[in-house]
């Protein structure tokens, strides 16, 4: 089983009650909204960075901590934690259920929901990163998508979408989830225009070259994932 431990050090993260050390990593993004209203239930909003006078906070259940900057234009929806020197840079957009742990970036039109952003991790230009845990000092590259809902027709007996399975060490797996993004781990990093597709696991100090789109799955750590192709330059006539 491959839990929270196998891609995260814990080390300055206040919020290691939404993971589990007995259960699959991606457990904790479908437990991330309710271990928001439980802390929320016992903690008030309280606002200690920089706001930019046209970003938009709504509702009260926001942390925003010391030494962190929310530029002009950006957009965060409780609820929300965000931690110390931080920077949400104008045109983000937070849409709830968020946990951004100290020094992470949300960067210029990137979007981000129902995800965990350990310390440092920073998803600085054009990202989506929806129901997804990354890991210390990952860094996404520009353009990069974690997609989190598979394209199917399919739906059960009540409007569902079917649950996300996936093969681990050659074994399936059922998630339990409809929507699950990308799980990256500690130290690892995507290029440019990357996607992972929905239920990728990538381990510790992994590099995932530019363009490649991932298949779900679990890739180990310290890997480089490469993208190979054929590029042709010819004299014009």
């Amino acid at each position: 089983m491959l839990t929270a431990r196998d891609f995260f050090d814990f080390e300055h993260f206040e919020h290691t009650g939404v993971f589990r050390d007995d259960e699959w990593v991606w457990c904790a993004v479908d437990r991330l909204s309710s271990y928001l209203t439980d802390w929320f239930a016992g903690h008030q909003g309280e606002i200690r960075g920089t706001i930019g006078k046209t970003a938009t906070l709504h509702g009260n259940d926001i942390v925003i901590g010391e030494g962190t900057v929310v530029e002009d234009g950006a957009y965060i929806a409780g609820p929300a934690i965000i931690g110390r020197n931080c920077e949400i840079r104008q045109g983000a957009y937070i849409r709830g259920d968020a946990i951004l742990a100290d020094g992470a970036v949300l960067g210029h039109a990137s979007e981000l929901k129902n995800s965990i952003l350990l310390a440092d991790a920073k998803a600085p230009h054009f990202a989506y990163v929806g129901d997804s845990i990354l890991g210390r000092d990952v860094n996404l590259g520009a353009g990069t998508k974690l997609s989190n809902l598979a394209v199917s027709s399919e739906k059960d007996a009540s409007g569902k979408r079917p649950t996300i399975h996936l093969m681990i060490n050659g074994e399936p797996v059922d998630t339990g989830l409809a929507k699950l993004g990308a799980i990256i781990g500690d130290f690892s990093q995507t290029g440019c225009n990357s996607v992972t597709n929905p239920g990728t696991l990538i381990g510790r100090n992994t590099l995932v070259y530019p363009n490649t789109s991932l298949s779900k799955g679990y890739y180990g750590d310290n890997m480089i994932i490469k993208l190979r192709q054929q590029v042709e330059a010819v004299h014009r006539q």
